[in-house]
Parts: structure tokens; sequence; C-alpha cells
């Protein structure tokens, strides 16, 4: 059973011979990403006097997205937040703007190379975001929060285009080999999500069902990401078809909570929790907490994804605790 079967199977609860890998090299993974953009990184050391002189009192690095919108960090640990989006000024910018083309061919040549260069690995197609994630970067994330209270009209005409742009982006990632596509979208603060449960239902359900829909469609699995605390919502986003969740802090909401509840209906994709766990520096008890995992998540034949974070040095984590981890999650130990 080679990398790509097993993940296949972990999603699907279909008896995987072990549960999935997801390490950052040189350990072991099972999953092979690619999508569209370059690293922020990258572009942060690209930046453009212009942008300096719309933002002249940020005191870090700054870059202008694909969708016009200006990021800055202050060191370069971190990817950043927008500090100044392309539709603050107002909604009435809308009327005269285009959303990047992301349906062009020519964005996908390399991703269709990497999945092509690794048959026997799981392809997962990185798209740019979610409805939610790609407007609330659009208009600054503190007036995309009231914006879904006062404008609801301009957020749900913004949010049609987004999503015709995503449509494209599945189909593509399709073309290109991907077996699943993933997102990010942070939905939680550490004990509730960033807006009311009915709220979210009414303005982005709906959008999630038409995605998620069109990945089925093309034979995707769908794997999302979010921070926080977004238990009001996972009975939703089953239901709409979310195939995996990957949570970087399940324990915000209790890791047996959500294997007796979820378990056998959504897959799980996480490390060890990152807050309330790897913190610790404590051997015994990050390796206790990796095998309850295995232990909770995976006994629905199948069901989950261990991992690790992509940045443990930007969160104080020594890959000496992080390799404690994964030997508890490979049975090393």
């Amino acid at each position: 059973m080679d990398s790509r079967e097993i993940i296949r199977r972990c999603i699907e609860f279909a008896g995987p011979e072990r549960i999935g890998y997801d390490f950052r090299a040189p350990h072991p993974s099972d999953m092979i990403y690619a999508g569209l953009g370059r690293g922020a990184g990258d572009v942060y050391e690209e930046e453009d006097p212009e942008i300096r002189r719309q933002v002249p009192d940020f005191p870090g690095q700054l870059y202008r997205d694909a969708y016009g919108s200006i990021w800055g960090r202050l060191n370069d640990r971190h990817g950043g937040e927008v500090v100044k989006g392309v539709l603050q000024d107002g909604w009435e910018l809308l009327d005269g703007y285009k959303l990047p083309d992301f349906g062009a061919p020519h964005h996908y040549r390399a991703v269709a190379e990497t999945f092509a260069a690794c048959p026997d690995l799981y392809h997962v197609g990185l798209l740019p975001g979610f409805p939610f994630a790609i407007m609330r970067y659009m208009r600054r994330m503190d007036h995309f929060l009231m914006d879904v209270l006062l404008h609801e009209r301009e957020v749900l005409r913004l949010n049609s285009m987004v999503v015709e742009m995503l449509l494209a982006c599945i189909d593509n990632h399709a073309r290109a080999g991907a077996d699943a596509v993933t997102f990010a979208e942070d939905w939680g603060t550490q004990d509730r999500l960033l807006i009311s449960p009915a709220t979210w239902r009414r303005l982005f359900k709906p959008s999630f069902k038409v995605l998620v829909d069109r990945a089925h469609e093309q034979n995707l699995h769908v794997i999302m990401h979010s921070c926080g605390y977004i238990y009001e919502i996972i009975e939703d986003l089953i239901e709409v078809g979310i195939d995996a969740l990957q949570l970087d802090q399940p324990e915000l909401m209790g890791v047996e909570r959500l294997a007796r509840e979820f378990g056998g209906r959504i897959a799980f994709y996480c490390p060890v929790d990152i807050q309330k766990v790897m913190q610790t520096g404590d051997k015994e008890t990050i390796q206790r907490e990796a095998r309850r995992m295995v232990e909770l998540f995976g006994g629905f034949g199948g069901g989950f994804i261990a991992k690790d974070y992509p940045q443990w040095e930007a969160i104080g984590v020594p890959d000496e605790w992080a390799q404690w981890a994964r030997d508890a999650f490979m049975g090393k130990s």
C-alpha cells in the first residue's frame, strides 16, 4: 500500500495499514503539496517603494498580494497580516474591481509537474483561500467583521465573485493531478466563532456547499484548516461535505469530544496540540497525547493523519520535542 493509498483510505475510513504521516523533511510524509503563488518570504524581499508610500508608518516589511492588498510583518518568522486592504477605503471600489485570473492554465503547470514527479504520494492542491479568508483580506479584518452585519448585500456580491474564481481553481487542480484541495480559513477565537453560527450559516455555508460539491464532482477530497474553536459549525462542515479537518489546537474543543461526536464522519489531520501540550516540553505528556490521538481519531477504520506544525521554531518548540511526538505517532516509543 503506497502513501497515496494510505491517505485516501485514512480520509475515506477504508482501512489503511497505518495512520497517515505529514512530517517535515527529512521526516516521513505521505503527502505532497503544490498550488498557486510564491511564499510570502520571497515577495517580502522585493518591496516596492510605492507600497511604502501608502503605509509609511508601518515599522516592518511590506508586500502587495495578487489581489492588491498590502501585507506587513515585523519579522521573518511570520507571514504577517493585511495592513491595507484593496477594498478597505469603501465598497464603491468593488464596481471597477477585477479578481486575479487564477483560472489561467499557466498557473498550474508547475503544480502538474510537481504531482507527476511524485506518483506514490497523495497530491494536495493549495487553493488561494476560501471566501471568508479572501474577502477579509481585501477589506481588512476589522472592517470585514463589521461588514457581515452592516453590508450584507455587498458581502454577498463579492462572495459570488470569489466563488466563481475558486471554482476555476478547483477545476484546474483536478486537471493538474490533485487528489485533494485544501484551504486555510481561520474561523475561531480561543472559545467561539468570529461571527455567530447563525450568521455563518446564512452568509457562508451556501458557498461552502457549492465549492465542496464542485471538488467532489472532480473526485477531489476537501481538507479544511482552521485555527481556533469551531465546534458550533463542525456538524455543518460535515453536512456540506468537508472530508478532513486540519486543526493545530484540537484540545481547544477536546480530542475525546471531537472523536466521540464526529469521528468516523470526518477525518482529523493534526499535530499534537500546539498550545496546551507541545508547549509543556514534557516528553511523557507529549507522547501520551500523540498515542491518545492515534487511538481516538484513528479508531474508525481510518480517520487520522498525524502532522508537524509547519513552523515549530516560530512558536518556541525545539525539534527535539517535535521528534518526541513523531516517534509516538509512528509507534517508536
